[in-house]
């Protein structure tokens, strides 16, 4: 199996082995911080992501790496499994979206990026640009980081998951929206068992977006 074709089966999780399991849930972990990035003129240029994978997925990925046997992943032995991994999520636009008083914003090459090995664990890192850079302070920012079939489950750290990089103008500010109790959740659920199946959520997300953490930048007038 290639290298590629591992990552697509870690992260698009189509094995035959999990034909029998409930499929509602996710079998990769990621521990994720981001940074928002903002330019010298305190435009938003993009978001900064940092995905810290489970040991299930590190052992897979890293299976066949060691190429001199040293018991040490090198950065030229993990160089071709990052850029396939980069590769890869292109086609999943790197579970990122970025909207702008609600409207989707597109987004632009990924050339910032590396994967270390460090604790055992694979950490990736990469920069998702905006394809235009825009100026906060006309609307809301937001920034969401999930997998809408929630076959991988992405989650931030407790301590300093998100913060600034660069220029950030005075009148605006980070918020960090919690997590979803258990019960909004649920009442989440129960509004979608209620709905049609044409209905879709507000903004044209998908049902994943709604259990998702958003991440606000938001400026006063």
């Amino acid at each position: 199996m290639s290298r590629r074709s591992k990552f697509m089966w870690a992260l698009a999780l189509l094995p035959i082995a999990l034909a029998g399991e409930a499929m509602a849930h996710p079998h990769v972990w990621i521990e994720m911080r981001s940074d928002i990035v903002f330019s010298d003129d305190g435009k938003i240029k993009g978001v900064n992501i940092i995905w810290t994978f489970d040991d299930n997925y590190t052992q897979m990925a890293l299976d066949g790496l060691d190429t001199n046997g040293d018991g040490v992943y090198s950065q030229p032995e993990l160089d071709p499994l990052t850029k396939e991994n980069i590769a890869s999520l292109e086609d999943y636009d790197f579970f990122t979206v970025m909207r702008f008083n609600g409207e989707k914003l597109a987004i632009g090459k990924v050339t910032e990026y590396g994967q270390i090995w460090s604790a055992d664990k694979l950490q990736l890192h990469f920069q998702v640009p905006l394809k235009d850079p825009l100026d906060p302070q006309s609307g809301e920012f937001q920034v969401k980081v999930y997998d809408p079939d929630f076959f991988i489950a992405m989650d931030y750290v407790k301590d300093d998951p998100v913060s600034v990089v660069g220029n950030i103008p005075a009148s605006c500010r980070l918020d960090v929206r919690p997590v979803p109790t258990g019960e909004e959740i649920q009442q989440t659920q129960q509004m979608l068992s209620e709905k049609g199946p044409d209905w879709k959520p507000e903004n044209n997300e998908d049902f994943g977006a709604m259990f998702a953490q958003p991440v606000l930048i938001q400026c006063k007038a």
